[in-house]
């Protein structure tokens, strides 16, 4: 799987998805939860945090990446990536139970 997911890594994925322009954060949230898989997955296997993709968390994985500050709750634009986000989550989740 991937690190567990905290609060932090949701609303540091929602900023850097704030930085996209709307047709491309679909795509950019899902490469974001890959990436952060893939270095979970490489530091079980070496022991070591990936150079560039990080501890495995969500969080490191944003984070390589231009980020907006964070935006209060009446933004609109925010909210609606972080839906993005947790539904990204949600839909990953249950495609790594299929497999």
């Amino acid at each position: 799987m991937m690190r567990p997911v905290l609060h932090g890594d949701v609303t540091c994925a929602a900023r850097a998805l704030l930085c996209r322009p709307e047709t491309e954060r679909a795509d950019f949230c899902k490469s974001l939860i890959r990436t952060a898989h893939r270095a979970d997955q490489h530091l079980a296997r070496t022991g070591r945090v990936h150079v560039m993709w990080g501890n495995g968390s969500l969080m490191a994985a944003a984070r390589e990446f231009p980020m907006k500050p964070e935006p209060t709750l009446d933004s609109d634009d925010y909210c609606s990536c972080l839906e993005m986000v947790l539904l990204a989550l949600v839909n990953w989740r249950a495609s790594q139970k299929r497999n």
